[in-house]
């Protein structure tokens, strides 16, 4: 209605979508931005917007910043131009978008998938967790062919309140609860969830104990990328100058993954505007091609058609990739254990220290200056080899309140104020070709970060 009455054309669409649709729109309209209102796993109370521009990516802080600049210069939203949407389509300033568009983008999906002979009877329960995943998956899946695909049935259609599962977070086991149930009444191999706005997935796979493993995000994004590109090199189908992309807080086994498919590797910052950042950069130098792109925290996306985390694409190739390693009688963790086996343990942790208030804030200012100037130099048998501070070092990236603490043996840590919540993150990470001297390595690292922490006050 403000777009419209300040003569801006708009597309609308008929009903809810994903988010990642929302970046396939745009490039495919031709759009200068997009806009989607939406929460995510978020009660409806924090429902904001996420805007695109027209690389289909999210918008950077250059853009951002006077966006910001023009909300904070409205004193009266009375003033704020309004049209009446039937008035808008006769002027022809509004068109609402159907099911067409959705047809595109899921034969754009279609064509991402590397094999079809695969295990298509795999037992898989698929959950949106009430939101907009549902519809576009359950189509994808059937359209690959797969058979034995469930829906849990009390999260399959929209809930505001989301009663089934409160939190709808699918980093969080908690949000299985009702797949766990209906995965052991039918056996399931694997059980699935996107979280409500469906650009993040999440999966558990049953192990040989007959219990659903959760699958955290460093390990799925290792998992994909050895599927992909191992796959595509066997097909010959792997450019010369590939590369995937990850946050400055992922893991490094796909470092290892790609170095033997001789596969660039990008790093940025946290959030897709700048891992798919890196895409619209490739896009307009030539010098690389966008295989791949993720995040520890449960988002990924294959090949830059979207330039977003994208649920629906991810959903698809997960299900391939089971299937794929199903019919070599492997589950997705026998295939891990594989590649721990090759590469070595890569093994991680997040946790984080809540502090909220004026205090909390003033307190994580504290620690990151105190981590600044007094880094641990020793953890056990590990010696402090390098330190980047993302906040004053020239990293390539935008500058960030973000330290990396290097070891010797290749294991690292990083801290990093949440931009969100009144918290400050850790997420460390070990590597050792013994499973259990890489858990002993974590717990070096937890607990004297844990300590310093506990001493600043």
């Amino acid at each position: 209605s403000i777009l419209t009455a300040n003569k801006v054309k708009t597309f609308l669409f008929d009903v809810i979508r994903s988010t990642p649709m929302i970046s396939f729109t745009i490039r495919e309209l031709g759009a200068i931005s997009g806009i989607m209102v939406t929460a995510s796993h978020n009660p409806k109370d924090y429902n904001g917007m996420k805007v695109y521009w027209q690389e289909g990516s999210q918008i950077l802080d250059d853009i951002g910043d006077e966006i910001l600049a023009e909300t904070e210069s409205i004193d009266d939203l009375s003033k704020v131009k309004t049209m009446n949407l039937d008035e808008a389509k006769d002027q022809g300033l509004l068109e609402i978008i159907g099911q067409e568009l959705d047809e595109k983008y899921e034969q754009g999906i279609l064509n991402l998938a590397i094999n079809d002979d695969i295990d298509k009877d795999i037992n898989i329960v698929y959950t949106p967790l009430n939101g907009t995943g549902n519809k576009p998956v359950q189509r994808i899946l059937k359209a690959r062919g797969f058979t034995n695909v469930h829906i849990v049935e009390e999260q399959e259609n929209p809930d505001p309140d989301f009663t089934t599962v409160g939190y709808p977070n699918p980093e969080y086991t908690e949000a299985f609860e009702y797949s766990i149930k209906l995965g052991n009444e039918l056996g399931a191999d694997i059980l699935i969830a996107n979280d409500p706005d469906a650009d993040r997935v999440a999966t558990m796979v049953r192990d040989a104990d007959g219990e659903f493993v959760f699958i955290d995000g460093n390990k799925m994004g290792s998992l994909l990328v050895n599927y992909i590109l191992s796959e595509r090199y066997r097909k010959q189908d792997l450019a010369e100058n590939a590369a995937i992309v990850k946050s400055v807080v992922t893991g490094d086994m796909t470092r290892a993954i790609a170095e033997k498919y001789n596969v660039a590797v990008f790093e940025t910052l946290t959030g897709f505007k700048n891992i798919c950042g890196k895409a619209n950069e490739f896009e307009k130098t030539g010098d690389n091609v966008f295989i791949f792109g993720f995040e520890e925290s449960i988002g990924y996306v294959y090949s830059d058609m979207i330039r977003d985390k994208d649920a629906i694409n991810t959903t698809m190739m997960v299900a391939e990739m089971a299937a794929f390693y199903k019919k070599q009688d492997k589950t997705l963790l026998d295939v891990l254990e594989d590649m721990y086996q090759e590469f070595g343990y890569y093994l991680n942790e997040l946790f984080s220290f809540e502090l909220a208030g004026i205090e909390g804030r003033e307190r994580i200012d504290r620690i990151m200056v105190e981590f600044r100037k007094n880094p641990i130099e020793k953890l056990g048998d590990m010696k402090l080899a390098n330190t980047i501070d993302f906040l004053t070092d020239d990293t390539g990236n935008p500058k960030s309140n973000v330290l990396k603490f290097y070891m010797d043996d290749g294991s690292w840590y990083a801290i990093r104020p949440s931009g969100t919540e009144p918290k400050i993150k850790i997420y460390i990470y070990s590597k050792d070709a013994d499973k259990d001297r890489s858990l002993s390595k974590i717990t070096s690292i937890k607990n004297a970060v844990e300590e310093k922490i506990d001493s600043i006050y």
